[in-house]
């Protein structure tokens, strides 16, 4: 309004001069007029001012509210053996859409809005040959959606097994690599986790108590041949 106010003036001042101001308007008029400039001045400051406030307040609470209650993203791998439905259900969720589908090869992905949260959701294929490949969709995953073709009776225990494939136990470890066949032979198993760090000192300290065992005892080998 400031920029305003000095062009008006300017023009006045260019098409007359202050003496043309001067001759038309009394020193009355002339103040009238500049305080009613100044008063518009003032209310549009008050004004703007009210707006900016609402409006900080307003994006304040917004932020408060996305911290607690906001958008977030999640990454959702679908899962589950061919002709299953995954990529049915992927593209009704998507679009809303019952779509003609064919066996996938690979993996279908797409954003699914779904209230507050952005589900970044992976289709992959459900082929007996791709479900070997399914542990390298896992990394960095949120959730997974496993679904089950209920009128498939015949493959209900496929997709049983399908499902509860995944790491084995220490137990199944000793019995897969033989452990309970070995003979003269010391040994652990230590279950671990590398990436969170659990397990590995456990272990660690089981070596180092039973070489300290076997040196106190006079049992530690001192040639090439090893007790573990």
């Amino acid at each position: 309004m400031s920029s305003l106010i000095y062009a008006v003036v300017e023009t006045v001042t260019a098409d007359g001069g202050p003496g043309w101001i001067a001759d038309d308007l009394d020193r009355g008029h002339l103040d009238y007029f500049f305080w009613t400039m100044a008063a518009m001045c003032a209310l549009n400051f008050v004004v703007y001012s009210w707006f900016a406030r609402k409006y900080k307040l307003k994006t304040a609470f917004r932020k408060l509210f996305d911290a607690f209650f906001g958008n977030s993203e999640m990454r959702v791998v679908m899962l589950g053996l061919d002709a299953a439905g995954k990529t049915t259900i992927l593209y009704k969720l998507h679009i809303g859409e019952v779509l003609s589908t064919v066996p996938t090869i690979g993996f279908n992905v797409e954003k699914v809005q779904y209230k507050n949260v952005m589900f970044t959701v992976w289709d992959v294929g459900g082929q007996e040959k791709l479900r070997p490949l399914w542990r390298h969709y896992f990394t960095n995953t949120d959730g997974l959606i496993y679904v089950v073709d209920s009128l498939d009776r015949e493959r209900i225990g496929k997709a049983r097994a399908e499902f509860q494939k995944g790491a084995m136990t220490p137990m199944e470890v000793c019995e897969g690599l033989g452990l309970y066949d070995l003979k003269n032979r010391i040994w652990h198993i230590q279950g671990s986790c590398a990436l969170k760090g659990d397990g590995l000192y456990e272990g660690l300290d089981w070596l180092a108590g039973t070489l300290k065992e076997l040196e106190a005892s006079g049992r530690l080998p001192s040639g090439g041949t090893s007790l573990f």
